[in-house]
């Protein structure tokens, strides 16, 4: 067993490779063999959202605060609120973030395969954003 107390690990900040705006990450638990999986919760401020990226087995997005944005390639960008559940399947092109004027936490779960959990692509156009 293993208990990783709030506040035992450093957060960090979100990129400007990765990440449009101000986004803190706060890890929740690492990738640990054999399992495959990991967490952080991320704090986007608003306006602030991911790159366009993909995962090689998929993600889940479960929103806890605030009111933020998400949108898969080629589909609408949709509103998230605190409570819902995203999932992205494997490669699914996607983004997320918060919404302009206000900020979103939300913890994100992905698996790693073969060493790598995400492929980051390029930045959120701000016609896209905006839908």
């Amino acid at each position: 067993m293993d208990i990783r107390r709030a506040g035992s690990q450093p957060s960090g900040k979100g990129p400007a490779d990765w990440f449009t705006g101000t986004v803190r990450i706060d890890p929740l638990f690492p990738v640990r063999d054999p399992a495959r999986a990991a967490g952080n919760t991320v704090i986007f401020e608003p306006g602030a959202r991911t790159a366009w990226h993909t995962h090689p087995l998929g993600q889940v997005l479960i929103v806890t605060s605030g009111l933020g944005r998400v949108q898969r390639d080629g589909g609408p960008v949709e509103e998230i609120r605190p409570g819902d559940v995203v999932w992205f399947g494997p490669g699914e092109k996607h983004w997320h973030g918060a919404s302009p004027t206000t900020a979103m936490t939300h913890i994100a779960i992905q698996e790693s395969l073969d060493g790598k959990a995400v492929d980051w692509l390029e930045h959120v156009a701000d016609a896209d954003y905006n839908g």
